[in-house]
């Protein structure tokens, strides 16, 4: 990296300029020259005059983008492409209902189980990437070997990416500022596009649309999920997200969960809806604070699914109508879920 011209340092590392700000280089006409060579240029008495260490500038660069380049997740060996999960116990000290589960980038799992039966201890062992060292003695594998401790121990490298059921903001923000905050901690090239393409995303997810200037404190539940699920799903780097209860978010379910797989997340998703159960890939069932097995949707299921969603279709409709103040009919109902019968 140090035989690159600083044009072709700033196109590979944009976030380099930093470093150059904060060492108050003036790189403007050198874009040509390496940085060794744009260091030569300075007289012995300006090096004196601006306290300029060019041995250590030149040795700390490298060290810079190596730490930087771990902190957005851009080194190779720092994606992560599966997640597996090996058994432990229950609470009664009997074995978990399965050998291994590996799940892969793009993928959904579903979570189910009754409440306290131990959906948060789950999300806490992967979160931790635990080694037989939590109450339920089970290990996560990362790409199919142990992780690396920053998955466990920096503050940088978060796998777990968690969607709560109630968000409620208390930054006096707007929308735009919200955004741009988090895009520009993330140090990336063009805040701006990326921040229209979340606020586009949330609006297609929201069941009630709201833009840029909108103070955070004043969007609705539905909202604020839908901004968080965009905002996830395009500009987080944590590689799982785990959702609870989408099915009370008052968002498109589906195109939020098409969404966030679609930027090749893990999506592990504590549900009761029956819809979003089956939209998963497998399901894992937490009984007794273990999990007892692990389910593979079937053909069948899958075929269930299409009867389940006609019928969740013709209740969203009901729904609309009855706030527009409509009255309902099963006419009305069937005209409206089926426009070609119109």
């Amino acid at each position: 990296m140090m035989e690159l011209s600083l044009d072709q340092l700033l196109k590979e590392y944009p976030f380099v300029i930093a470093y150059f700000e904060q060492n108050k280089l003036d790189i403007a006409g050198y874009g040509d020259k390496t940085f060794q060579e744009f260091l030569e240029h300075f007289t012995e008495e300006e090096l004196e005059d601006q306290a300029i260490d060019k041995d250590k500038l030149l040795s700390n660069l490298p060290v810079y983008l190596e730490q930087m380049r771990a902190f957005l997740g851009l080194e190779k060996n720092n994606r992560v492409l599966s997640m597996t999960i090996l058994a432990g116990y229950d609470k009664s000290g009997n074995p978990e209902g399965f050998t291994e589960l590996t799940v892969e980038t793009s993928q959904i799992i579903s979570i189910v189980g009754p409440t306290g039966s131990g959906k948060s201890r789950l999300l806490a062992d992967i979160e931790w990437a635990a080694q037989r060292d939590t109450p339920t003695g089970r290990s996560i594998l990362i790409n199919g070997e142990k992780p690396d401790n920053k998955w466990r121990f920096s503050s940088n490298n978060r796998l777990v990416a968690q969607l709560s059921q109630n968000m409620n903001f208390v930054m006096d923000l707007t929308v735009e500022e919200f955004l741009r905050m988090h895009a520009v901690s993330r140090l990336v090239e063009n805040p701006q596009t990326v921040i229209e393409q979340i606020i586009l995303a949330a609006n297609h997810l929201a069941g009630e649309k709201f833009d840029l200037t909108t103070p955070v404190t004043s969007l609705s539940g539905g909202q604020s999920r839908a901004l968080m699920i965009a905002d996830t799903a395009i500009l987080s780097a944590s590689p799982i997200v785990l959702i609870d209860e989408i099915e009370n978010a008052g968002i498109d379910r589906k195109k939020a969960l098409e969404l966030l797989i679609s930027s090749d997340k893990i999506v592990l998703m504590a549900t009761h809806d029956p819809l979003l159960a089956l939209m998963a890939d497998k399901r894992i069932i937490i009984k007794n604070g273990g999990i007892s097995k692990v389910l593979h949707t079937s053909l069948e299921e899958k075929l269930l699914l299409e009867e389940l969603e006609k019928m969740d279709s013709m209740i969203q409709t009901a729904r609309q109508e009855l706030r527009k103040g409509s009255a309902l009919s099963s006419k009305t109902l069937v005209m409206e879920h089926n426009p070609e019968n119109r």
